[in-house]
């Protein structure tokens, strides 16, 4: 079980998550490809949602979110092949956020075991 005390010792991984999140969502604006419906959308929704739950994580002490978090870094990988992105700017940002993600949440999660 994740402690209080483990997650002041360990915030900067949530920290990282955080920052990964909003680098995500502020992406296709950043990196100009917004008029791209699908990579766009993705990039938004997923990088909202890994912000969300990074700054419940900065707050809470709960287990469950390593796993979500490598779900959302899986999607990450994926997403790009799945969706058909027509460009490698995007293609190649999101397999990058997610294996960072992913290699973080797995990381917290099996340290933990």
């Amino acid at each position: 079980m994740i402690t209080a005390n483990d997650k002041l010792r360990h915030p900067w991984k949530d920290a990282v998550n955080l920052v990964l999140g909003v680098w995500l969502a502020l992406s296709p604006t950043v990196l100009a490809y917004v008029h791209e419906d699908i990579p766009a959308i993705n990039a938004t929704v997923v990088g909202v949602v890994i912000a969300v739950l990074a700054t419940a994580a900065l707050l809470s002490f709960a287990r469950w979110e390593e796993w979500l978090y490598a779900a959302l870094g899986i999607w990450l990988i994926a997403s790009p092949f799945l969706l058909g992105y027509p460009s490698h700017m995007e293609l190649i940002n999101q397999i990058v956020v997610g294996l960072l993600v992913c290699g973080l949440a797995l990381w917290s999660a099996l340290a933990k075991l």
